[in-house]
């Protein structure tokens, strides 16, 4: 258990983040009919990519928030409009995620919707080129990196894998994303080492539907067992993460190692969940800087 001094500085690195109000995309797309199927575009606003190219690299942003409803896009708005003012033209995703199902148990919100928050993050990518190509010109679809945060970098690392999906799943591709790579933010990043250290609240396994459904849905579900991808992918953690611990992204590249592939693995010393994508942090550089060695 994190000692008192950890869980208020988590406390205090989380309010920090989410300090920073709103900020209104440029556009707004539908993916879906649902209402939670849209994306938020945001132009670029300066930096290297507007001053040496005619076009932005497309970073497409996935929020965290163990997939459960009441965390929504907006808390990584922020982080958004700051990769935006570094130059990046950036698609902050949507999608449904786990609110009082019965069949997945609880009172309360639950992480995630089986299959529909799959479902859904398989949509946007595959509609992502013409909704890219209408909503924001300015960006490059040549030069796509995948960003997410928490739960939102497991469905990064889950969108770059379609292709390594066992064949019988619905999300299945024949082929690679066209990705230049993707920056994994303190993802959850294996199911297993998640559930065995309670992270979220063993969001893991309620997101595959409860202990009766976790083993024979893994293999669809986690990155872990996704691997190799062939897709250049960096991890980037926190030392001092209590909120998911830098064991979780450890076990990730280790699994990649096994599978023969290296995964870059940036751990921060005295940095937390948060700071990843409080644009007022240090962190947020850092990550900024991981995007752009893949992107530039």
């Amino acid at each position: 258990m994190p000692d008192d001094a950890a869980v208020a500085r988590d406390a205090a690195e989380a309010e920090a983040a989410f300090s920073h109000p709103a900020v209104k995309p440029d556009a707004t797309a539908a993916y879906g009919e649902h209402p939670d199927q849209v994306v938020d575009f945001y132009a670029p606003r300066g930096g290297p990519g507007t001053e040496r190219e005619r076009s932005a690299p497309l970073v497409v942003l996935l929020h965290g928030g163990a997939w459960r409803a009441p965390y929504d896009r907006q808390h990584i708005t922020p982080f958004a409009d700051f990769l935006a003012r570094r130059g990046f033209a950036v698609a902050n995703v949507e999608y449904r995620r786990g609110s009082s199902i019965p069949a997945q148990g609880g009172a309360g919100p639950v992480a995630g919707r089986w299959p529909e928050t799959f479902d859904d993050v398989a949509a946007v990518f595959d509609a992502l080129p013409a909704l890219v190509r209408d909503a924001l010109p300015s960006a490059d679809p040549r030069r796509t990196v995948v960003t997410g945060h928490s739960a939102g970098g497991h469905l990064a690392l889950w969108a770059a894998a379609r292709h390594v999906l066992p064949a019988d799943a619905p999300w299945h591709t024949d082929r690679p994303a066209p990705l230049r790579g993707v920056v994994s933010l303190a993802p959850i990043a294996d199911f297993r080492v998640a559930e065995e250290l309670g992270v979220c609240g063993g969001a893991s396994a309620q997101f595959l539907g409860g202990d009766d459904k976790f083993e024979e849905r893994l293999p669809y579900a986690d990155p872990a067992a996704l691997l190799p991808t062939g897709i250049a992918t960096t991890v980037v953690q926190g030392r001092t993460d209590i909120t998911v611990p830098y064991a979780v992204a450890e076990a990730y590249a280790d699994a990649a190692a096994r599978a023969g592939e290296v995964v870059g693995l940036t751990l921060l010393e005295d940095v937390g969940h948060f700071p990843l994508i409080d644009p007022a942090a240090d962190a947020c550089a850092v990550v900024a800087e991981e995007i752009a060695q893949l992107a530039f």
